[in-house]
């Protein structure tokens, strides 16, 4: 199945805390001189207009970035680093005062990484591909594939750098999709244990997430953390909330995510916020 376009989700809440969350890995690793290795395996278009039709069909960015977007001055110089990080990001990606556009996964490490470092993208859709090439044309660190991001991921470990993060964020169109990924990131880890892994994960069945937590604590690896970012709590449809597992998480993570998330529940669904901050398994 290719029917899933993020263009009719861009900057919703669930990107808050996937970019938010991918930023501050990305800036911890370049703080070490030595190349780091950025591998996406569902990369999307890596650049999104939330003037188009499909972002204001569902305007989902309303209950995303906008409502960071529209505090003022003064909210913004109070907020956490981890949520101040991203919104300079955001700012750099729009050329105005209005928020028009939004970034992809694969903009926001294209503007952190370095000169020396390298980054390897997957998509497999077609439209998206093709938007992606044209998005990312004349980088000489990247490099894109129209391939199965799963299968891919392990082809390209371990790095020749040595150092490297992968986000892997799937449309989760085929309900497998739980499980492949899960065992997917498992099989990365014993090619290139060092590495810096994250999963994104939407809340829509909970079991599932249970099931997804309960497969990372049985699977032997050290130092994981996880995190999410809701609107509401668990009900029968729809994603209510959306999460993050990491996987060799920089040791400022856990801190700035628990400065950072009870005050974005607040801010994106008042007291209909949820958030979760926990080390699923110990280092």
């Amino acid at each position: 199945m290719l029917s899933y376009l993020h263009s009719f989700h861009a900057g919703n809440f669930a990107d808050v805390l996937k970019h938010s969350i991918s930023a501050h890995i990305l800036n911890y690793l370049i703080e070490k001189p030595k190349p780091v290795f950025y591998l996406d395996t569902h990369s999307g278009t890596a650049a999104f207009s939330l003037q188009d039709n499909e972002a204001q069909k569902t305007q989902e960015y309303l209950n995303g970035i906008a409502k960071l977007w529209n505090l003022t001055e003064s909210e913004k110089a109070n907020l956490p680093g981890l949520v101040t990080e991203y919104i300079d990001l955001i700012k750099t990606f729009n050329e105005t005062q209005a928020l028009e556009t939004y970034p992809g996964s694969p903009w926001f490490a294209k503007e952190i990484l370095r000169e020396h470092d390298r980054m390897s993208l997957f998509e497999l859709h077609p439209r998206e591909f093709k938007t992606l090439l044209q998005n990312i044309r004349g980088d000489r660190r990247i490099k894109a594939f129209q391939k199965d991001g799963f299968h891919a991921c392990i082809s390209q470990l371990p790095p020749k750098e040595r150092r490297g993060y992968v986000l892997m964020d799937p449309p989760y169109e085929v309900k497998q999709d739980y499980k492949t990924a899960t065992q997917t990131l498992i099989e990365a880890h014993k090619k290139f244990a060092t590495g810096t892994y994250a999963l994104w994960y939407p809340v829509v069945d909970r079991y599932r997430i249970d099931e997804i937590e309960q497969d990372f604590i049985k699977s032997g690896i050290k130092n994981i953390q996880l995190f999410e970012l809701g609107i509401q709590a668990d009900k029968e449809k729809g994603m209510t909330s959306s999460g993050m597992i990491v996987i060799n998480p920089p040791w400022t993570l856990m801190k700035q995510a628990k400065d950072a998330l009870p005050l974005l529940a607040t801010l994106l669904a008042g007291k209909n916020g949820r958030y979760r901050c926990e080390q699923l398994v110990a280092e």
